[in-house]
C-alpha cells in the first residue's frame, strides 16, 4: 500500500511499502524434505519444526542418500531464504512473463525470480510423493484459513506503529514459515524471517519487528 502525498487521519505512512510473503513455495518444500525424509541437519540459524508435521514419504531414500541430503540441507536452506529477502524489480517479473514460452531467456528470468531449489540439486521427482501432495493441501487450507476477512484486521495494520518503526530502519519485506516457536531471523538488509505464529501473535509479533535493525 502507498500513496504519493500524505493522507490525512490515515496512520500508514503514504510512502511505506510493506511485502508479506507468507508461503514462499522453495522454503516450504525445504521444510517438508527435512520432515517427511527425516533429516538431521546441523547449524545455526535453522528453523524450528513444522507445526503441522507431514506423514513420512512415501518414497523413502536410502542411509546414504539421507546423510547426504542431512549434510545439504542447512546450506541450501540459508541460500534459499537469502534469496527470499529480495525484493525483485517489478520489471523482472514483467520480463519474465513477456518472453516467449519456452524459450532459453524466459527459462533464465524465471530461474532468476523463483532463485535456488532444493531440486536444483537433488531433483524434484522427491516431490512426487503421496506425503508432499497431501501436506500442501492442507497447508493451503490453513493459509487461506487464516487469511483476515478486512485490511484492518491484518497484522501489518495491528501492529502497524512497530511495523513503521522497523521501515523507517530499513525493513521492506516480511518472510513467514509454519514453524513452531519464536525463531525470528533478519534477512540481508530489508527483510525478516519469523513464523507464522510470531506474526499472528501482536505481543511477540510487535517484539519481533523490534528486533530489526
Amino acid at each position: 500500500m502507498r500513496s504519493t502525498t500524505p493522507m490525512p487521519g490515515n496512520p500508514w505512512p503514504h510512502d511505506m511499502i510493506i511485502t508479506v510473503d507468507d508461503r514462499v513455495q522453495p522454503l516450504l518444500e525445504l521444510l517438508w524434505v527435512r520432515e517427511a525424509h527425516d533429516l538431521r541437519p546441523d547449524g545455526e540459524g535453522l528453523p524450528p519444526l513444522l507445526v503441522d508435521s507431514p506423514a513420512p514419504a512415501v518414497t523413502p531414500v536410502d542411509e546414504g542418500t539421507r546423510s547426504r541430503w542431512s549434510e545439504e540441507w542447512a546450506r541450501i536452506w540459508h541460500e534459499v531464504v537469502a534469496h527470499a529477502g529480495i525484493e525483485h524489480d517489478p520489471a523482472l517479473t514483467e520480463r519474465a512473463f513477456s518472453t516467449q514460452h519456452g524459450s532459453p531467456e524466459r527459462e533464465a528470468l524465471f530461474r532468476q525470480l523463483m532463485g535456488p531449489m532444493w531440486g536444483d540439486e537433488f531433483g524434484r521427482e522427491v516431490f512426487d510423493d503421496a506425503s508432499s501432495r497431501e501436506w500442501e493441501r492442507r497447508g493451503q487450507v490453513a493459509h487461506m484459513a487464516r487469511r483476515p476477512t478486512a485490511l484492518e484486521d491484518s497484522p501489518e495494520r495491528r501492529d502497524l506503529a512497530a511495523l513503521a518503526a522497523a521501515w523507517r530502519r530499513g525493513l521492506t519485506k516480511i518472510v513467514t514459515i509454519p514453524c513452531h516457536g519464536d525463531h525470528v531471523r533478519q534477512v540481508g538488509d530489508h527483510a525478516l524471517l519469523v513464523t507464522d505464529g510470531i506474526r499472528d501473535d501482536s505481543t511477540r509479533y510487535r517484539e519481533a519487528l523490534g528486533t530489526f535493525g
